[in-house]
């Protein structure tokens, strides 16, 4: 599948859960004719993270070359070249990780924006979109679900490419597939 021409310096690609942002995501990677770059953000915490983890290595297959990147993006998109093409997944995992390391959220959206924007590969990130349900009861919950909404809203904000995905169905927000004059 090919939804663009080509791909610029930021897409995004969101949606829910099990959405089929990532399997979309990963086939955009696939078709640029470019090195796949695989940073995964998931950390593994118990039996079922560590089976999901093998299960999304499984799929991928040998064609990635898969980076553990919980915490720094910043430094491993340093480590690109103009040949490659790296898929982030997931920038909400990311997020729960800099929230649990107690790290300043605003100072490291804002290094990650700028890396990406500089970074020598195409970025392709997939994130969740959280804001669609209820209202977290927690205190946490609802700091969490706001941080995402505001690092999804920054990412747009500098993406060439958005798409939102829903079904496995993609729904084009910002970008234009026929590699014409963006509109947006």
């Amino acid at each position: 599948m090919s939804l663009f021409k080509q791909i610029p310096q930021v897409s995004l690609f969101f949606g829910g859960a099990r959405s089929g942002k990532s399997a979309m995501a990963e086939l955009y990677c696939l078709n640029s004719n470019l090195t796949p770059n695989y940073f995964a953000t998931a950390r593994i915490e118990d039996a079922e993270m560590e089976l999901r983890i093998e299960s999304h290595q499984q799929s991928r297959g040998k064609k990635w070359h898969t980076k553990e990147t919980p915490l720094d993006l910043v430094k491993a998109l340093g480590t690109l070249n103009n040949c490659d093409v790296v898929l982030i997944d997931c920038l909400t995992l990311w997020l729960s990780n800099i929230m649990f390391a107690e790290a300043d959220i605003e100072l490291e959206q804002a290094r990650l924006l700028t890396a990406m924007q500089n970074c020598a590969a195409k970025v392709v990130c997939v994130s969740n979109e959280l804001g669609m349900g209820l209202v977290p009861e927690t205190r946490l919950g609802r700091q969490f679900r706001d941080a995402q909404g505001v690092l999804n809203q920054s990412v747009a904000a500098i993406a060439t490419q958005v798409v939102f995905v829903a079904a496995g169905l993609p729904l084009i927000l910002k970008g234009n597939p026929q590699g014409g004059k963006n509109d947006h």
